[in-house]
């Protein structure tokens, strides 16, 4: 079985989210399973590109409205990710250092789709089943089956969509109309959502299966998917919720090469302890307070706009108590306000504007708890990376942090939780979080050991996808 992932990201060679993270690592687990996975994405200008050797092994052009646009494929030679990977060039639209971000990304992602459409309809064979992510590759089972160049003989692949966060759907107005190849015109209400072209509907209507990162997330999807309820609703039949994992191989305190010191579940207190020491030391704090941390982006999905209040607020009511470090990177709104809190926060809080992955290695190392008050939250992955380093994690029963952390409070619970996006949920939290570590440090300490004991590895998630494909068949 030979499986071709679409995405717009891929860690390490191009990452803006958690999107990255899975797609670089569930082709590698497939793989060792016995499936053929391989990967493409657009060739960024990143460094990974110039770090590597690279063979060509297509080229071809299309036409994206009345521009004829020149492609390349080019494969990394050494495999070292654990899959095939493959990068699509085309000059003038895809050659950016960003991933997103750019006035012309609508051009850009269809540009990238019907070159790779293109070039899968000149394989000597085709593949088991093309799995598409998110909305930059949502108009590919659309294209399979409807457009007029490619649906001869590309319309019995079998396609799986997967939904990484229905809050971005990447729609745009139909007067871009002429920027996709012919098709049936009689099929254009496949494309449309609300008067608008949306890659996102059309892939949910055209995909043989859809899939989402977490089990709770396709059900808070039927009355909360930025106005897809309805049609999530009426295509539930062929949707299912597959949990996401995590590279164990990659998020290791034991063997981390981001990290200045390593633990395991047997050493994990002084462990933690001599981490934290190097953050608390690199940020001017006392390392022998609980550290609470919160990495991600600074926008209101994370509710990264509730920090800068409920840490004041946790500061006022817990004086002396505890430190607090912010990593992260979003609303400029929010960037402003979380580094003026520098200055009145005594010592006990700072932050890191933008992103360093060698500091998020090391914050959940340090970190006795980390903070996710998200809105939204489709699977989540910093609450695994968390309860891998031993760190716990305080969640909002949202999306996949309702599947992958259970309170202190209930059977089995090992993380702190709550219900609202509000500064008195997280704040009351911070302080369930502040007594339990202080009052209670054996007991914290045996569910830190309980957490890293936990299994969120690809594994089984690889597993249960080959099991979809396989039903395609």
């Amino acid at each position: 079985m030979e499986i071709l992932h679409v995405a717009a990201e891929c860690f390490p060679v191009a990452k803006a989210g958690g999107l990255g993270d899975v797609v670089g690592a569930l082709p590698k687990y497939q793989n060792r399973l016995g499936v053929y996975a391989k990967v493409v994405i657009p060739m960024y200008r990143t460094s990974f590109l110039y770090q590597e050797e690279w063979e060509l092994v297509h080229e071809g052009g299309q036409y994206l409205h009345e521009q004829f646009f020149r492609y390349s494929i080019i494969r990394e030679k050494s495999n070292k990710l654990g899959f095939d990977l493959y990068l699509v060039d085309i000059n003038g639209l895809l050659d950016r250092e960003k991933v997103y971000g750019y006035a012309d990304d609508t051009e850009r992602f269809i540009a990238f789709q019907l070159a790779v459409c293109d070039w899968v309809f000149h394989w000597q064979h085709l593949p088991s089943v093309i799995h598409c992510h998110d909305h930059h590759c949502g108009l590919i089972p659309f294209f399979l089956t409807q457009v007029n160049q490619f649906r001869s003989r590309l319309h019995t692949i079998p396609t799986v969509f997967t939904v990484h966060n229905a809050q971005y759907q990447g729609a745009f107005a139909w007067d871009k109309h002429a920027l996709l190849p012919p098709y049936d015109p009689w099929k254009w209400n496949i494309l449309d959502w609300h008067g608008q072209i949306n890659p996102l509907a059309a892939a949910v209507k055209s995909a043989w299966r859809v899939t989402t990162v977490s089990h709770s997330y396709l059900k808070e999807l039927m009355t909360q998917a930025g106005g897809l309820e309805n049609l999530f609703e009426y295509e539930k039949g062929k949707c299912v919720g597959i949990l996401n994992g995590i590279d164990t191989e990659i998020w290791d305190p034991s063997c981390d090469p981001y990290l200045l010191f390593h633990y395991n579940k047997d050493n994990l207190v002084e462990g933690k302890r001599k981490n934290k020491e190097e953050i608390c030391k690199e940020f001017g704090m006392d390392s022998s307070l609980p550290l609470f941390s919160f990495v991600g982006r600074l926008v209101g999905e994370k509710a990264a706009d509730l920090l800068p209040v409920a840490i004041q607020d946790a500061l006022l009511h817990n004086p002396g108590r505890a430190n607090y470090i912010v990593l992260g990177s979003g609303q400029h709104d929010i960037e402003y306000q979380l580094k003026e809190l520098r200055n009145i926060a005594g010592g006990f809080y700072n932050c890191y504007i933008g992103y360093q992955e060698a500091l998020s290695h090391g914050l959940y190392a340090a970190s006795d708890f980390l903070l996710m008050p998200s809105r939204v939250e489709p699977c989540g992955l910093n609450q695994l990376y968390a309860l891998r380093f031993g760190t716990m994690p305080l969640v909002r029963r949202v999306g996949g942090l309702i599947d992958t952390v259970v309170d202190v409070g209930d059977a089995g619970g090992y993380g702190l939780c709550f219900n609202e996006a509000s500064v008195w949920d997280i704040t009351y939290t911070i302080r369930r979080a502040i007594h339990l570590y202080d009052n209670n440090p054996k007991e914290y300490a045996t569910y830190c050991k309980q957490m890293m004991e936990l299994d969120f590895s690809w594994n089984k998630a690889a597993a249960n996808y080959i099991q979809l494909y396989q039903q395609l068949k």
